[in-house]
Formats: C-alpha cells, sequence, structure tokens
C-alpha cells in the first residue's frame, strides 16, 4: 500500500494540473471500489472549481470552491495519470503500468482558461475508495477523527512521542506504525528509521522513557530519524513498490537507497557494524533489521 511520501508525491504532481481547473465532468466508470462510491459525487463536483490539493497521512484532499472535499485513497493498486486531450500520458515509463481502460474506474474531466484534460483514477484491485464532505466535517470523518500527528509536521516530538510511550510494553515497531501515535508512517519507512537510530523494532518503547517521563536521547534520535527518512523518500519521489507510479508515469527511487527493507540476508549498511539484515514477522508484517546495531 502506497505510504504517506507515495501519496505526497501524487499530490504534487496532479496540483499542476487540477488546482483551479473546474470540473466539467465527473464519469464514474462503476457505482463502487472498496466501498460504493457516493450517489451525489458526480452532482456535488460538477461545476466545481478545484481550490486546492492537500494530504491527510495516508489520503488525498481536494477541496472544491463550494466547500466540499473530495478524500481519495489509493489502496493497494490505485494510481492517478494525468492526460492531456491532445496529447499521450506524460512521463517516461520505467515500468508499464495498467492502461486497461476496464481499471479506469474515475475521470475528472477539466477545463482550465479553454484548455481541456483528464485525470484518470486507475485501480485493478479496487482496494481504493473516494468520498465527499463538507470541508467544515473533515474532523468528525471517521478515519481521521483519531489521527496523530504528521511525521512531517511540528506536532512531531519526542516530548510527544515519551507522553505515549511512557509505561508502555508495546514492541518499537508496532507503535509507530499505529496511525493514532503517528499518522501516515507505514511499514517501510518504520524499517528504515529504527534503522537509521540504531534501534530494535522488537524494543518495548517504555524503555525510551525516563522514569520521570522524559524522553531519553535515544528517542530524540528516533524522532530525528522518522522525520529524515520520511523527508529523503519524498524528495526522492516515493518508493514506488509494486503498483505505485507517480502522476508523470514515471517511478519514485527512494528504495534503490533502502538500507534494510526487503534487504534480507544482506551486510548491514552501517559502517564497522558486520551485522546481517534479518526479516521477522510482527503482527503478520514483514520486519527487517540488524540484530548486531540495532537495540
Amino acid at each position: 500500500m502506497p505510504e504517506l511520501p507515495e501519496v505526497e508525491t501524487v499530490r504534487r504532481g496532479l496540483s499542476p494540473a487540477m488546482e483551479g481547473a473546474v470540473v466539467t465532468r465527473l464519469e464514474l466508470r462503476r457505482q463502487d471500489l472498496r466501498f460504493p462510491l457516493p450517489v451525489d459525487l458526480a452532482l456535488r463536483t460538477a461545476g466545481r472549481r478545484i481550490v486546492s490539493l492537500s494530504r491527510r497521512a495516508k489520503y488525498l484532499l481536494i477541496d472544491l470552491d463550494n466547500g466540499d472535499t473530495v478524500i481519495a485513497h489509493l489502496g493497494m493498486s490505485g494510481s492517478f495519470r494525468v492526460e492531456a486531450a491532445d496529447s499521450t500520458t506524460p512521463g517516461v515509463f520505467h515500468h508499464e503500468r495498467s492502461k486497461d481502460e476496464k481499471h479506469d474506474h474515475v475521470v475528472f474531466h477539466l477545463e482550465r482558461q479553454g484548455a481541456v484534460s483528464r485525470v484518470i483514477y486507475n485501480d485493478p484491485r479496487r482496494f481504493g475508495f473516494m468520498h465527499i464532505v463538507a470541508r467544515t466535517e473533515l474532523d468528525a470523518y471517521p478515519a481521521f477523527q483519531e489521527l496523530g500527528p504528521e511525521p512531517v509536521g511540528n506536532r512531531l516530538s519526542a516530548d510527544y512521542l515519551a507522553s505515549r510511550f511512557a509505561g508502555r510494553a508495546q514492541p518499537l515497531k508496532s507503535a509507530l506504525l499505529d496511525q493514532k501515535v503517528i499518522a501516515g508512517l507505514g511499514n517501510i519507512y518504520v524499517c528504515e528509521a529504527l534503522w537509521r537510530s540504531h534501534l530494535s523494532p522488537t524494543r518495548k518503547v517504555a524503555t525510551l522513557v525516563t522514569k520521570t517521563g522524559k524522553p531519553k536521547q535515544e528517542l530524540h534520535l528516533l524522532t530525528d530519524a522518522v522525520r529524515a527518512v520520511i523527508a529523503d523518500a519524498i524528495e526522492a519521489g516515493g518508493s514506488s513498490l509494486r503498483d505505485h507510479i507517480r502522476t508523470d508515469g514515471t517511478l519514485g527511487y527512494f528504495q534503490h537507497t533502502f538500507k534494510v527493507y526487503d534487504r534480507e540476508g544482506e551486510a548491514c549498511q552501517t559502517e564497522g557494524c558486520g551485522g546481517i539484515v534479518e526479516r521477522i514477522v510482527q503482527s503478520g508484517r514483514s520486519t527487517f533489521y540488524c540484530r548486531r546495531c540495532q537495540k
């Protein structure tokens, strides 16, 4: 499933094509994706100008000039592509992506200053979804009610994590994957952040907090590592594992700099370590780490 850097990359790719454009028609080629599409989705978007595109955790938010917001989630295989009416899909393709029309489920027909274009949502597995809500009701949207701070926002700090970790015996990896603790942080980047901060994914979170509830130095290092790995991934355009592609058709390249994720059996890249990257399973998900240097 695309993680926060992938969704941010999609947002940045769509913004030039969608912001300021009028949705002349929203074409729904099926009635459902993972969930039924809202029955009034096409009606509420038709004729509306797109004010801005933003992101909350792994959700793309399309703000309209009537106060509504389209909430889109890419699921496992969802992607957007931008097509101008007089051209083919832009971008140099490193891997062929789905172009089968039976997987083109939602089409935004757009117009801006006389120029028309289409933004097409394609999803072979149909695990993605779209909803529409009033912008004033976003905080009440079920998926957003208990989300933690963004890993790129000012709210994420070692003090905040200490307040969530104090007295808890939960393994560090599973705590970081909890969207109520940090919004949008997924399996890949948790593994990479733990390697950067030399912390074991099995370590109990309470061990990173002092008896007085203050963050230990290790927790400060972890917080910095989370911020850095997300920033680096966004800069590289995401990881692009399996189905993920950017809106111009190219793939991100952060996967080429993975230090532990999907590197089972390889030498740890920590200087002077000499350990081997291992794979364990935590809560049904693969965890990659070096037992020697991550304590």
